[in-house]
């Protein structure tokens, strides 16, 4: 029997598929159609591709292992070698193309289904794959692919090497730190050609791997990577769509470089699953993007468009309001009746739409109490989520009176994964209903973590929150996670592996977050884990706001907010505004540039600023509400490139579907007076003008030829919001 071809896919980005009876099926080259090679004209370079390329699903079990390699890769999976297609399907409904390939291996009774999905005009890939035991005996699975795809250096040009011609994208993620874009080669990343297949040999065995270990998903570096051909811009970025572990690795392999995907591993994450007999097994779904020339940008630019096409409806989105919330160089976790009352008046008159009281609410130690590790006194006693009454002697209800007196929503902080190992609610849940280790209730930081697949555990949340959504009318809770709770847990009965109790509780997790939004469809809820921590596409697509950092330096911030929208649609991503009567007024106007292409999340002390120092922030809220409405279907640019941490100038643009763009430009400390900033894609007759700037006056030279503008600001730590917008029409 001969080898057939599978040709699958949009003009946009099509798949090409063998179905080789005697071998796995195996993806042999991704991208737009006429791009991909024709097996009929081209049957020795099919071959090639086919050679080289990777299974479809690459599975290793603890009996089998693999086949052909050495190292850490995970490739050359035995089952993977033994799987053959037993059939596909193709679906076409409301715009959306689906392709289902099933495959099986009959010495180990597994069977593998790949699910890839596609929207009309767009050039990305979604991917999900399920593993199901169909044998007569268990089968311990220790690695399942997400997503598998080879032949990447394929496009390079003739005597051009990989290690060279492609360049990675890995973003790192430091707390207060966040979105740290950067470029290199392969070879500066450490992997290279080393001359040994001509000899018989796979490649070098050596790997770049990207992993996140425990509950937070993006505490070292984002889900993310970009592949880019340096010299046509061709680029292929990813994302993995999971709240938990995951791993990523790019190696070489016959002379060319394949990438796969997946969520945790037995070597990276303590991950095993048992399958018994009829049993299955879910991967994490990722999502990859693919495009001819334009590189990362133009990729982000198609995912964007994915995230905001795959995410949960919520009126949030299309209302944009502006939060204040008492936390960030304000309050800090010492919230009182006294304290918060004239911030709620003062944040009112500035314009904010939502007032969301932060940690502390609940806390019953004499205010400044410091407890282990230097962090608040309440820290190891929380789970109980209920308020204060020294801190609020008349209740708590007499400041969200207050609050909705104002014409503001109401809001509160909940961390409700944890419960402190002072909490009542640590003695009255059953042990079940936490993480265990060897029988062991895990603690962390003075916190045990709850474990969501308990009913207890989800019980005790779902009561806590229709509690204060009940009793107190919040309309928005901020649902903050400050412990990374290690490598998981392994079950009630001590026979789940660590890294597969971890799985499942993130799962029961993303099914909580759905029911509370199922029973209050109108409730905000905003995603946080010490900052950006959780920047995943899986609590992104559920929840409407995401913060982004923690960061308490104003000069600091920019630098994230510039990047934010790489990771997060900038409707979603919450950006601190923190005003304090010590700025000067371009300070202020830092300050409020660096949330005004986001969600503008607004704090420090307005109450304390000067009548002059709250016109500023009055006029950039006042602004920002002019355009807000623009946001949810903006596309990010970084006219400057993606910003790095310590750069003089920094630029973030959005446009809109008009054809108008929203440039924030940030001049920091030792940064020449003027910059010029590239906008190849403005149109003739655009013009620049000043929509908010405070404390300097920015000058402004458009060159119309050059499509350059020539931006000055005279003063460092100063800011500038500029739009450009086409000629009216008649």
């Amino acid at each position: 029997m001969s080898m057939t071809h599978l040709r699958w896919g949009t003009d946009a980005l099509s798949l090409l598929i063998s179905l080789d009876p005697a071998g796995p099926v195996r993806l042999l080259a991704a991208g737009e159609a006429p791009s991909l090679p024709d097996p009929a004209r081209e049957p020795e370079r099919c071959a090639r591709l086919a050679h080289r390329a990777l299974p479809l699903v690459e599975i290793q079990t603890t009996d089998g292992g693999r086949l052909g390699t050495s190292g850490k890769r995970h490739v050359d999976g035995a089952v993977s070698r033994g799987l053959r297609c037993t059939g596909h399907d193709e679906q076409s409904t409301a715009g959306i193309r689906t392709l289902r390939v099933r495959m099986a291996d009959e010495d180990s009774g597994l069977r593998a289904t790949a699910v890839y999905t596609l929207r009309e005009d767009t050039p990305v890939l979604h991917s999900e794959v399920t593993v199901e035991n169909r044998g007569d005996r268990a089968i311990a699975l220790e690695y399942v692919s997400s997503f598998a795809v080879s032949n990447l250096a394929r496009h390079l040009s003739d005597g051009e090497r990989w290690e060279d011609g492609l360049s990675l994208w890995l973003a790192a993620n430091p707390w207060s730190g966040e979105f740290r874009w950067s470029r290199a080669t392969l070879a500066e990343r450490g992997l290279y050609d080393v001359g040994m297949v001509p000899y018989g040999q796979t490649g070098s065995k050596n790997r770049i791997a990207v992993t996140s270990t425990g509950s937070w998903s993006s505490s070292e570096y984002l889900p993310m990577g970009c592949l880019e051909e340096t010299a046509s811009g061709r680029a292929l970025l990813w994302q993995i769509e999971h709240n938990g572990s995951w791993h990523a690795e790019l190696a070489d392999r016959f002379d060319d470089v394949y990438l796969a995907l997946s969520g945790p591993t037995d070597r990276e994450h303590q991950w095993r699953r048992r399958l018994a007999p009829g049993e299955s097994f879910r991967a994490v779904p990722v999502t990859v993007a693919l495009v001819p020339e334009g590189g990362f940008e133009a990729a982000l630019a198609a995912l964007t468009t994915h995230r905001r096409a795959t995410r949960r409806t919520h009126p949030d989105h299309e209302r944009l309001p502006v939060v204040f919330n008492d936390f960030m160089n304000s309050l800090m976790g010492e919230p009182s009746t006294g304290a918060l009352l004239p911030l709620v008046d003062a944040a009112a008159a500035a314009g904010a739409e939502y007032f969301c009281i932060d940690a502390g609410w609940y806390d019953t130690e004499p205010p400044g109490t410091v407890g282990p590790g230097g962090v608040p006194g309440w820290w190891d006693a929380v789970g109980e989520w209920r308020e204060s009454a020294t801190r609020f002697p008349g209740g708590l209800g007499e400041v969200l009176d207050r609050i909705r007196g104002t014409g503001m929503v109401p809001g509160l902080w909940l961390e409700p994964e944890v419960v402190g190992v002072r909490s009542p609610v640590a003695a009255s849940l059953p042990d079940e209903a936490f993480f265990r280790r060897g029988g062991v209730r895990v603690t962390e930081w003075g916190r045990h973590q709850l474990d969501l697949r308990h009913p207890a555990a989800r019980a005790h949340l779902d009561t806590v929150v229709d509690r204060l959504v009940r009793d107190y009318g919040v309309g928005y809770l901020k649902l903050d996670y400050n412990i990374d709770i290690g490598a998981g847990t392994d079950g009630p009965d001590g026979t789940d592996s660590p890294g597969d109790g971890l799985l499942g509780h993130n799962r029961a997790y993303l099914d909580w977050l759905d029911g509370v939004l199922d029973r209050h469809p109108g409730l905000v809820l905003e995603s946080c884990a010490a900052g950006g921590s959780r920047t995943d596409h899986a609590v992104l697509s559920r929840l409407p706001v995401h913060s982004v950092t923690d960061q308490q330096d104003f000069r600091l911030l920019p630098a994230i907010a510039a990047a934010a929208p790489a990771a997060v649609t900038p409707e979603q991503g919450a950006i601190w505004a923190y005003p304090l009567p010590e700025h000067t007024h371009a300070e202020l106007g830092m300050v409020m540039v660096s949330a005004l292409l986001g969600r503008v999340h607004l704090s420090g002390r307005p109450d304390l600023l000067t009548k002059e120092q709250t016109a500023v922030v009055c006029e950039a809220l006042a602004t920002y509400k002019t355009y807000r409405h623009l946001l949810p279907t903006a596309r990010p640019r970084w006219p400057l490139g993606l910003p790095g941490w310590r750069d003089g100038w920094l630029a973030l643009a959005l446009t809109t579907r008009d054809g108008m763009t929203l440039l924030a430009l940030w001049r920091r400390d030792g940064a020449p007076a003027t910059v010029h900033v590239p906008l190849p894609w403005a149109g003739g007759g655009d013009r620049p003008r000043v929509l908010f700037e405070a404390g300097v006056r920015a000058t402004l030279d458009w060159d119309e030829c050059g499509r350059t503008l020539r931006v000055g600001l005279p003063t460092e730590r100063s800011a500038v919001l500029i739009t450009l917008e086409p000629p009216t029409r008649p």
